[in-house]
């Protein structure tokens, strides 16, 4: 068995808590000998602040682009808000996408049927929600030039930033879209402003042509991205695969995420492009709900997203697809016996810990793997 390397960087919050229950399931899954796993620590945001005066060290830097996937938690608190802008603790995972080359987001928003009832849409509208929304993640508004903030000759300051596309950016994310929707139920819906924004225009463009010329058996729907946004809460199983960039990607993926009930279950995945040698891509992986201080210690956090999460490193980055299914399953199962952590329980309903919810999704884990 092939030895992998993962890279795990808990950050800061919650993200030592639930980052401790993935390591639980590795633990687990190297002493079957199911998989090899060897892991390598390092710190990230407000907590490489602290030790290193940076977002990220160049020591973990280098760590990250050796190891065959990251592993993610969460940045950010109150300690950090007057920092540089540049030591901010967001500027840790900017780095990471960007030095990775991470363009392609990948954000699923699945209903479990036990906690359809947790959504604050009707049970009916999100009850068997399965879509995914791909986000450009290393281009656009982000990180398009200039990007400042200036003193103007009145004495006004004027902001500014800068949405940036190629051809090339937009050809790629369309291809991950259309590859995952052909696996999926073939439907790609592809989200910009084309009515307002040039950059709009050259995607819709872009995207058409793909769509034509290489995925013919892909049913490809444009939609202006403030529709797609209220079309989500509306009626959101009409879509299938959500393709659009950083900006809109951003605000599409959460509100995609609270139709599951909770920020606290949903993962995602970052991806770059594969190496030309090997097949392989560099990836990270992270739940989509950020460090909240406000609960870190208190063992209120939900793990289930931090653990979705290494599922779907387990299936997009080493293959194990049956083990990524099975670790699906036991959470679902775990959530259909009626456990829940505070951020998923309805009022009046007991609640289990951080470490408790992590221990109950390893035991039917254990149970399906015989």
């Amino acid at each position: 068995m092939a030895k992998n390397s993962l890279f795990l960087l808990p950050g800061d919050g919650i993200g030592p808590e639930i980052m401790a229950e993935v390591e639980t399931i590795i633990a687990f899954l190297n002493g079957k000998g199911l998989t090899d796993f060897s892991l390598d620590r390092g710190l990230v945001g407000g907590s490489a602040y602290d030790a290193h005066g940076a977002a990220i060290s160049e020591a973990d830097m280098a760590k990250a682009l050796a190891a065959d996937a990251v592993l993610f938690g969460a940045v950010g608190g109150p300690k950090w808000d007057s920092v540089p802008y540049d030591c901010r603790p967001e500027a840790g995972l900017l780095r990471l996408r960007k030095d990775l080359g991470l363009f392609a987001n990948l954000r699923p928003a699945i209903c479990y049927p036990a906690l359809a009832d947790a959504s604050s849409l009707k049970r009916e509208v999100v009850e068997g929600l399965d879509i995914l929304i791909v986000r450009e993640l290393t281009g656009g508004v982000y990180f398009g030039e200039p990007k400042e903030i200036v003193t103007l000759e009145n004495g006004e300051k004027r902001a500014v930033d800068t949405q940036v596309y190629t051809t090339h950016e937009i050809e790629r994310i369309a291809r991950v879209a259309f590859d995952l929707a052909k696996a999926r139920n073939g439907r790609v819906s592809s989200a910009e402003k084309r009515n307002v924004m040039k950059s709009g225009v050259l995607w819709n463009q872009v995207v058409t042509k793909i769509g034509k010329e290489e995925y013919a058996d892909v049913k490809l729907d444009h939609i202006l991205a403030d529709n797609c946004a209220m079309q989500l809460v509306r009626w959101p199983k009409q879509f299938d695969v959500i393709l659009t960039d950083n900006l809109f990607g951003d605000v599409l993926s959460d509100i995609g995420a609270m139709l599951t009930g909770s920020l606290g279950m949903l993962p995602s995945a970052s991806l770059g492009a594969p190496d030309t040698a090997t097949g392989k891509r560099k990836a990270l992986y992270e739940p989509v709900h950020g460090s909240a201080p406000d609960i870190a210690g208190t063992g209120a956090a939900n793990p289930i997203a931090m653990i979705a999460s290494f599922g779907m490193a387990l299936r997009y980055s080493f293959g194990l697809i049956d083990l990524a299914g099975k670790l699906d399953e036991a959470i679902a199962r775990v959530l259909g016996k009626g456990l829940r952590t505070r951020d998923i329980a309805q009022k009046g309903e007991a609640t289990v810990d951080t470490r408790a919810m992590g221990a109950a999704i390893l035991g039917e884990f254990k149970a399906l793997l015989g």
